[in-house]
């Protein structure tokens, strides 16, 4: 996974740079992230991968599919992508650039598992804790695991904060054993 990243960042912060001179974060980020949809298809990972075609046939494939939802400047990039033998690093690419403009933004996306709903009280206080812990503007997406005891996980970045029973009995279990 880490060898995907370092790929794809060139790429994403290439992208985020321009699509912010042009102020255009969001219209970066909806092409993005419907190439990278595209770009997972089995179908189009067939034709990405196949050795007999050139890059710029395998560009033109691609931008065929989606086109329409790009501009000239982002269809530039698709190009510039098959060239280099890049195509298949879409999904990474605008995971990135999601990272990049969230950063500019000040926003943050965090997902909190629970094993109940959370109510819209509890979200709202959650929210706000986040926010002054992040000192960002969170955006809380919640789903129900309820195979959780008790408790959420939640997930924001590359932070994880386990507060389920479980992960409190383990490590409960790992003190009194260490």
């Amino acid at each position: 996974m880490a060898e995907l990243s370092t790929l794809a960042r060139p790429y994403a912060k290439a992208a985020f740079a321009y699509a912010q001179q042009a102020s255009d974060l969001s219209g970066w980020s909806a092409a993005l992230a419907t190439a990278a949809a595209v770009s997972q298809s089995e179908k189009v990972r067939e034709l990405l991968e196949n050795p007999q075609l050139t890059s710029e046939q395998r560009a033109d494939k691609f931008l065929s599919i989606c086109s329409d939802d790009l501009s000239e400047a982002g269809k530039n990039f698709i190009r510039l992508l098959a060239e280099n033998h890049r195509l298949s690093l879409l999904p990474e690419i605008s995971a990135l650039f999601e990272d990049l403009k969230a950063k500019a933004e000040s926003t943050i996306e965090v997902e909190v598992v629970s094993a109940r709903a959370l109510s819209d009280a509890q979200a709202e206080n959650l929210t706000q804790a986040l926010g002054k812990k992040f000192g960002r503007e969170v955006h809380l997406h919640s789903s129900v695991d309820e195979s959780l005891l008790g408790g959420a996980i939640v997930r924001a970045g590359d932070t994880v904060i386990d507060g389920t029973v479980r992960g409190r009995l383990a490590k409960l279990a790992e003190a009194m054993n260490s």
